[in-house]
């Protein structure tokens, strides 16, 4: 969904050694959109399915939820992170995927 070297220069990785790793990160955030929002992204490179129904292509703002997901599980390899302080930048994600979110009726 996201090119591996723009995914690199966001997380500040200059080897080759974690890509498959990035990899996965990179589609275990297209998956948590899809869960969070009940769409199906479909990569650019594919047409969308006739009917379109849920499916979209990854927009910018969708990209940009996704890198955020991607740096904070690279960086943050656990569950618990134990002995600092951190704050999440508040809803960020969220915020970037809300508007994308499918509610049948």
């Amino acid at each position: 969904m996201i090119d591996i070297g723009t995914v690199k220069a966001h997380l500040r990785v200059f080897h080759g050694h974690e890509d498959a790793y990035i990899q996965v990160l990179v589609e275990a955030a297209a998956q948590a959109f899809n869960d969070q929002t009940n769409r199906l992204l479909v990569d650019p490179a594919q047409p969308l399915p006739d009917p379109i129904g849920n499916a979209l292509h990854p927009t910018k703002a969708i990209q940009q939820g996704m890198l955020l997901l991607v740096g904070h599980w690279y960086s943050n390899r656990e569950a618990v992170v134990i002995g600092t302080i951190a704050t999440a930048l508040p809803k960020a994600t969220e915020f970037l995927w809300q508007p994308y979110r499918w509610v049948n009726i």
